[in-house]
Parts: structure tokens; C-alpha cells; sequence
């Protein structure tokens, strides 16, 4: 019941459109028994007694009844459709706006395959229920009880003797539920399973092709196809014993019907017409008592979708605004502070004791080795993750204060696994400023070192980027990513190993354009190379999430510790002080 309250809800604002085709498919169902009702008459008043008077109006009345059926169940269609789609279409929103708005712990809960299944299969599975195993249960309702009615009044003892097979029916029907909730949701996970390995496989086809794996992927795909489809037969297969046992049930009202109604016939305990709408409504007691276990099986296909979909749109925030949280509605200095941060995920510590300034304008270096906190450092600032303990302030103010998004406004992102979007070049790079005039995107674009391959392209800044940025090396990728940062001249600007796939010259270059920008601005570096923020005011030397030494260039090297041996190791390849 929880969850036809849960499509309740969403029916909100045009559940009388919903009740309305509802009542349609009542009495279109209802409407089914006229039509019998006058054959009826037909025999006992015209053929048998040989007086053709009333045939004519009886045959128009028939027809007239067909097509009002016909013409308010095409309504009923209409009606039922749009509400269902509405209503999937809002829950596909609120599913989608949850997502965006989660952060990093939720997409390790729910990959990507997993979410794709709910928003598509899940949803077309409510989309189903709502549009068609709703009317199809008022349809089979009010189609059992008015034909159940009109054979009381025709004869009561024959209807008796007909209804006595719903028992049995019943009874299959509670064994066939029993048997197949646990074996829907098994199917279910079956299904995440499977497309979690495809959308897997497609985002890392490059690896796949780079290391000859193509024959282990194909073999990885087809044990969880296997299984699905080995969870989808054993299904099939209860279906297929349970159903004959649901027909045969349903189909014995014929026979009953042969047998009693032709012995009352001969008894004279009931009319030829009367026997006659007996047999042409006997499909129509039979079909609602057939339908019951297909009906069944959508309802558990629908509960356990349901639940699906309520586990994304039911999880908790895990970062949002603070109800007190106020809008950025100045560019800010830029002043960043730590003070004692500590920060771990699923129990172990990544960051430990973090503490330091970044005064306004100034540029800031982070150095450590892999695993070190050096990506984790970022993501708190840029509020991805939340740390446990500590604060972090910008120009004095916890960053908690600030509204997410005014707060991620002024910050600038530059990662070094790059994401650019099935969009042009321009698009990708305005994607956070989408009214930057071209004057201004070809700036950007200059300062990244972007401008240099972009005019070499075809059709320039409006070229199209494939799917991830596929075509374009790696080295162009992040560029173009830097420009995307420096479009929404931030107030805090982060590269995170974003120059590690261009060479030394095109790094120089970047380096000297981001000393002499033309809007104020506060830079946190992270990178393996020293001479990624050569001239750096402050560097960190980061190691196990603890700032292990800190200071100047020249005072790093004094101490003959962690960064004078990185520092000497790379010195000696050749990459420079």
C-alpha cells in the first residue's frame, strides 16, 4: 500500500484527470454486459417467438452501445497515458536533481549502471503500472462484479455454480505471489549487476583496447548475462507452472457452464437467450480470473522497482546548505585558511591535522607522493566531501556558511582526469559562463594554450569534442579544462596535476600566463612536478594526509628533506630548478 500512496503523491495536480479515465475503464468495462443482455432479447423476443418488431431497434441500440464503448475507452487511453508519463517524467526529475546534488559517498553507493537502471527500466516499469495494470485491475474488477451480477439476476443457481471455482483460484494465485517476490527482486539486482559491467566496459574501452582485453571482457559480460538470464527462465518457469493451473481454473467456467446451464436448458429452469448470454459472457467471468496471474506478477515487477527508485530518491544529503547559509553576492578576496582539518573515509584517515594560509593572491604549491591527501585536500575545500573535524574559512568565513553553489561559483576546478562534454569547443569551455562573448573565450583560451591547436581544428571553436573528449590527446583535453576554469575568472583557482600531460615548454607557458592574469586571484597547485609551481609563495610537502614540511622554494631545500630529494631526483632528469 506504501507504494500506491507514494504514486498518490505524485499524482498530485491532475489525479482527477487519473480518476476520471479510472471511472472511464469502469464503465466501459460495465458496458460490456449491454450488448449480451440484448442478444438476450433478440432470442427470447424475436427468434423464438418469430416477431421481427423489435429486431431493427435492438441492433441499433447494440451498435450504438459499441461505439459509445469504443469512443469513451480511446478517451480512457489518452488519459491514462498522460497521467503516466507525467508521472514518470516527475520522477525522473526528482531523481535526477538528488543526484546532482549528492556528493561523492552517493556515487560510490550507486554506480553509474545502477542509476542508469533505475531511471529507465524501473521507471518504465511505474510508467506501466500506472497506465496500463491500473485500468487493466478496474477493467477485470468492474467486469467480474457486473457480469457476476447480471447472472444473479438471470439465474442465481448458475451463477453460484460458477463462481464456486474462485476459491482455487484464489489459492493458486496467493502461491504464485509467494513464489515470485523473492525471485523479482533477485531478477532485479541481476539486471544493476549486468549494467553496471556495460557502462563499465563502455567508459573504459580505451583500457580494454590498450591491453588486448577484449576477449576477457567479453567473457567477464557473458557470466552476468548468463546469470540474468538464468534468474529470468527460472522465472519464466514459474510462470509457465503456475499460469495453466490459473487458465485451467478459469477455463472450467466453460464447462460448467455446458454442463449445468444446458441441464437447466433442458429442465426449462432457464431460457435459450438466458443460456445464450450465460455462454458469451462466460469469457468475461473467465478473462478477469486469467489476468490475475499475469496482474500479480506486474504488481511485484512494480514493488520492487518502487523500492529501487525510493533508495535514490529517499538517501540522504550527505552535504547541503546550511539553513543560515547566506550567498556570495561579493567576488571574494580570496583568503584561505585551514585550521586543524581532519578528514577519512569509511574509517580510514586521509587527512590529518591540516592547517595553513593562502593569503589573497597568492599561489600555493602542493607536493606528495600518490595516496598522500593531496586530491582529498581539494575536494573538502570545494565542499565534495565534508571534513570530520576542523575549518576551513574563506576571507575569515567557514566555507559552511556559504550557499554550495555561490561558494563553487568562485572557485575555479582544473582536474587532471579531464571531463569535457559532447559539446563544442566553446560549449566546454563557457560551460560555467555560457554568455562569455568570443572576444573573451579566445582569451581564456590563449592564456591555457588552448587557442594554439583550437584554430587547427576544422571548424575552430565551434568544432565538436566527442563523447569524453575522444580525438584529442590528453594534453589538449586538460587544457582546454584550464580554460574552462580561468573562463569563470574565480576567485580561487585549483589545478590538481592539470599540466601533467603537456610538455615543459607548453607548462612554461601556462605558468607565465597564470602569474599575470587580469583578474585577482588565489592558486593552489597540486603536482609531481617541482617545476609546476616554481616561484610558489607557499608549498606543502604532504605525506600519509600530513604536511610534513612547508615553506618557500629555498627554504624547502635547506632543510635537505622529503622535497630536497624529490627535488634532486628530478633535477638530475634533466627537468630543471
Amino acid at each position: 500500500m506504501q507504494q500506491l500512496k507514494w504514486i498518490w503523491d505524485y499524482l498530485k495536480g491532475r489525479r482527477a484527470f487519473f480518476i476520471i479515465g479510472l471511472a472511464l475503464t469502469g464503465i466501459t468495462a460495465g458496458m460490456r454486459v449491454i450488448n449480451p443482455m440484448l442478444a438476450r432479447r433478440i432470442i427470447d423476443d424475436v427468434i423464438v417467438p418469430r416477431n421481427v418488431a423489435p429486431l431493427i431497434s435492438l441492433l441499433v441500440a447494440m451498435m450504438i452501445v459499441q461505439l459509445v464503448r469504443l469512443g469513451l475507452r480511446y478517451l480512457m487511453v489518452i488519459m491514462m497515458e498522460q497521467s503516466s508519463t507525467n508521472v514518470m517524467t516527475d520522477i525522473r526529475s526528482d531523481m535526477y536533481k538528488t543526484v546532482q546534488w549528492q556528493d561523492y559517498r552517493f556515487l560510490g553507493r550507486f554506480p553509474t549502471g545502477n542509476l542508469m537502471t533505475r531511471m529507465t527500466q524501473d521507471l518504465d516499469m511505474v510508467r506501466h503500472t500506472v497506465a496500463w495494470v491500473s485500468w487493466q485491475f478496474v477493467d477485470a474488477a468492474v467486469l467480474f462484479i457486473s457480469v457476476f451480477t447480471f447472472y444473479l439476476v438471470i439465474n442465481w443457481q448458475l451463477a453460484l455454480c460458477l463462481i464456486a471455482v474462485t476459491p482455487f483460484i484464489l489459492y493458486i494465485s496467493r502461491r504464485f505471489m509467494k513464489r515470485l517476490r523473492p525471485r523479482f527482486k533477485l531478477l532485479r539486482q541481476k539486471l544493476t549487476e549486468l549494467g553496471t559491467v556495460v557502462t563499465e566496459n563502455i567508459g573504459g574501452n580505451r583500457v580494454v583496447k590498450a591491453f588486448a582485453r577484449e576477449e576477457y571482457e567479453k567473457d567477464h559480460f557473458e557470466k552476468f548475462n548468463a546469470e540474468f538470464r538464468d534468474t529470468s527462465c527460472g522465472n519464466a518457469l514459474i510462470v509457465a507452472k503456475y499460469q495453466p493451473l490459473l487458465e485451467t481454473a478459469s477455463q472450467s467456467l466453460i464447462v460448467v457452464t455446458m454442463v449445468v446451464g444446458g441441464f437447466f436448458l433442458i429442465k426449462g429452469w432457464m431460457t435459450s437467450g438466458e443460456y445464450m448470454a450465460f455462454s458469451s459472457l462466460t469469457w468475461a467471468l473467465a478473462q478477469p480470473m486469467w489476468m490475475l496471474g499475469p496482474l500479480l506478477a506486474d504488481w511485484e515487477r512494480f514493488s520492487v522497482a518502487v523500492k529501487m527508485i525510493q533508495e535514490v530518491n529517499e538517501a540522504p544529503k550527505g552535504i547541503s546548505d546550511l539553513e543560515d547559509a547566506a550567498e556570495i553576492t561579493q567576488r571574494p578576496a580570496g583568503v584561505i585558511e585551514f585550521k586543524d582539518v581532519n578528514f577519512s573515509i569509511n574509517g580510514k584517515s586521509i587527512l590529518e591535522n591540516i592547517s595553513f594560509t593562502a593569503a589573497a593572491g597568492s599561489t600555493i604549491g602542493i607536493l606528495g607522493s600518490t595516496g598522500s591527501g593531496k586530491t582529498s585536500l581539494v575536494n573538502i575545500l570545494t565542499r565534495f566531501y565534508e571534513p570530520d573535524s576542523g575549518e576551513i574559512t574563506l576571507d575569515g568565513k567557514d566555507i559552511r556558511r556559504y550557499t554550495l553553489s555561490s561558494l563553487r561559483r568562485h572557485i575555479g576546478l582544473a582536474m587532471q582526469d579531464v571531463f569535457l562534454f559532447s559539446d563544442s569547443v566553446k560549449g566546454n569551455i563557457t560551460y560555467g559562463r555560457p554568455e562569455l562573448d568570443e572576444e573573451t573565450v579566445q582569451r581564456r583560451a590563449v592564456q591555457a594554450d588552448t587557442d594554439s591547436f583550437v584554430k587547427e581544428m576544422g571548424e575552430g571553436y565551434e568544432t565538436l569534442v566527442g563523447e569524453r573528449g575522444v580525438g584529442l590527446s590528453g594534453g589538449q583535453r586538460q587544457r582546454i579544462a584550464l580554460a574552462r576554469a580561468l573562463a569563470i575568472e574565480p576567485a580561487v583557482l585549483v589545478l590538481d596535476d592539470t599540466t601533467s600531460a603537456v610538455d615543459s615548454e607548453t607548462e612554461r607557458y601556462i605558468q607565465e600566463q597564470l602569474k599575470n592574469l587580469d583578474f585577482p586571484c588565489t592558486k593552489i597547485i597540486i603536482a609531481q612536478r617541482i617545476s609546476s609551481f616554481r616561484g610558489a609563495d607557499l608549498i606543502l610537502v604532504m605525506d600519509r594526509g600530513r604536511i610534513i614540511e612547508r615553506g618557500a622554494h629555498s627554504e624547502l631545500l635547506s632543510l635537505r628533506g622529503f622535497y630536497h630529494n624529490i627535488w634532486s631526483l628530478q633535477n638530475n632528469a634533466g627537468t630543471g630548478e
